[in-house]
């Protein structure tokens, strides 16, 4: 991790081809910012934020005396110096000057800035009042260097590359309903992956650990002989959900987590919370249990345009959340945008916490600065870096591309590809499988759910290789997930070989049939339990 009392010292610390997340520790606020570098041996210093407190003066801050003009001054409420969710009362991007000092040979840089959780005058106050915070705040951020992969290169090795050998994966979000369909669709699920976390949205959706218990036999009975597969529980939070109840789920031994579902954003959802402020309690005791919350991160305000629900939650609920309680694990299930990814990142492993603290000797120039580990992560699905919105309408409405939350523009698509490929331990493997009949996703009124399970891995393996990202692959699928829950990684082995194969057009279940993602369609990677001969 590299913090900074002086930028310019950032020279003699890279790589000629890095990407390095900044911070900058000045008397009266953080700077955060990103910079890319490409090239010979010299440097340039990014743009910066600084978040300074209100009414304090933005003086003692290195970037200022090189900088020609700030993008934002103070309060002024026509800023629109905005880049992703940058935050901070009095927030100044240094420009001009700033971006010119060099040393050496000139290089290209390109730079964005990060999300940071104070309040700003850009940023529509959260709707839950409890979870409202005052200043001064924490600022996390990560510091990282990574190599910037040749993704064309990569491809090219690929395709020599015959068979991938990795750790058994696990599935961090599965939907395998119950009775006729539980058994068709379960022996994909089992057949390759070693556990999964079960969805509790059932109708009555699951909401005590008595239940939960039940289901779980319901799994185990409906396996396969000789399986091993292990299917872990989920509790559905409610507004009525109590502390004791989160106590037994965690005595269990069978309950790994609580799902947070907003009433009304997605199947069987009607029973969701309707205010986050009543559920408090009982995620003070989740930190205390340390159990995760899995959270659908979309908001139902029918004045929210849909594809915007992902980023209003993240605005409204979960940032300040992550303020109110940081101690909670959360796993924003099936990120769709980048401003989710932005946000993932802003909350990454490795951040750093730098506090003033003036009655204590400081580290940095006036601070306090220690290490925390990362308390939020993100599954993603093989739909949401397969496909863009587009695919709901090529060649007519396409009712098996239809999911919640929605797909995205393809920039968003882009981006989560970029997040997952590029080694990041915050993003693992949730397929959001959600098998429906085929007659209840062709009709008038079209159940939302994409059916992944016999086609995940092969999908994933797409879009590594695509990206040039193969050497990624088994982190995401087999070691973030047990990583974050703190669960041991599986020790046995699958086999992905370069085999192309059919995707079958259905599969039967006892009263009907249901179309798989890609149904009919050719795909190269074959997973297998057994290696080539």
């Amino acid at each position: 991790m590299l913090l900074l009392a002086d930028p310019m010292a950032l020279a003699s610390e890279i790589d000629p081809i890095l990407h390095v997340d900044l911070v900058h520790v000045g008397r009266f606020g953080v700077g955060v910012g990103r910079a890319h570098w490409q090239g010979g041996a010299g440097t340039h210093v990014p743009s910066m934020v600084y978040s300074g407190r209100e009414g304090e003066p933005k003086r003692d801050d290195p970037l200022q005396q090189h900088s020609s003009r700030t993008a934002c001054q103070g309060r002024n409420p026509d800023c629109t110096s905005r880049s992703g969710s940058t935050t901070g009362h009095h927030a100044a991007l240094a420009t001009g000057e700033a971006n010119r000092i060099k040393r050496g040979k000139p290089m290209q840089v390109a730079t964005t800035t990060t999300t940071a959780f104070c309040a700003h005058p850009h940023t529509k106050p959260s709707s839950a009042p409890f979870l409202r915070l005052s200043l001064p705040c924490r600022v996390s951020f990560r510091a990282s260097l990574r190599p910037n992969l040749r993704a064309t290169a990569m491809a090219a090795t690929s395709q020599q590359q015959k068979q991938l050998v990795i750790t058994r994966p696990d599935d961090w979000h599965l939907h395998v309903r119950e009775g006729g369909v539980l058994e068709a669709v379960l022996p994909h699920s089992a057949r390759h992956f070693g556990r999964a976390i079960i969805m509790p949205n059932l109708k009555p959706p699951v909401t005590t650990t008595a239940r939960s218990v039940e289901y779980r036999e319901e799994i185990m009975r409906a396996l396969p002989p000789g399986s091993s597969f292990v299917p872990l529980m989920t509790l559905y939070l409610t507004d009525n959900t109590s502390p004791e109840e989160i106590k037994l789920a965690k005595k269990s031994g069978v309950v790994f987590a609580v799902k947070l579902y907003p009433a009304g954003a997605t199947t069987n959802s009607q029973d969701g919370v309707t205010d986050i402020g009543k559920c408090l309690p009982v995620l003070e005791e989740m930190v205390r249990q340390e159990m995760p919350l899995l959270v659908h991160g979309e908001v139902t305000d029918p004045h929210v345009d849909t594809f915007d629900r992902e980023k209003v939650f993240i605005d409204r609920i979960l940032a300040p959340l992550v303020q109110k309680l940081p101690q909670l694990k959360i796993v924003m299930e099936h990120i769709t945008t980048m401003d989710a990814v932005n946000f993932i990142e802003s909350c990454e492993e490795g951040a750093a916490l730098l506090l003033e603290w003036p009655y204590t000797f400081a580290l940095f120039n006036g601070y306090n600065t220690f290490m925390f580990p990362g308390h939020v992560a993100a599954t993603v699905t093989p739909q949401h870096i397969l496909l863009n919105r587009n695919a709901l309408f090529q060649g007519g409405l396409q009712p098996h591309n239809y999911c919640l939350p929605v797909l995205k523009r393809e920039i968003h698509r882009q981006a989560i590809v970029s997040a997952v490929t590029s080694g990041s331990r915050r993003y693992f493997l949730g397929t959001d499988s959600a098998p429906h009949d085929k007659r209840n996703k062709e009709c008038f009124c079209g159940c939302a759910g994409i059916y992944s399970a016999p086609v995940a891995l092969s999908l994933y393996a797409k879009v590594f290789e695509e990206a040039g990202a193969l050497d990624k692959l088994e982190a995401f699928t087999s070691f973030n997930g047990p990583d974050f829950y703190g669960l041991p990684r599986n020790t046995s082995k699958i086999f992905l070989r370069k085999s192309a194969w059919k995707v079958p057009t259905t599969y039967k279940h006892s009263s009907g049939e249901i179309v798989p993602m890609f149904t009919g369609s050719t795909l190269d990677w074959l997973p297998s339990d057994q290696p080539e001969e």
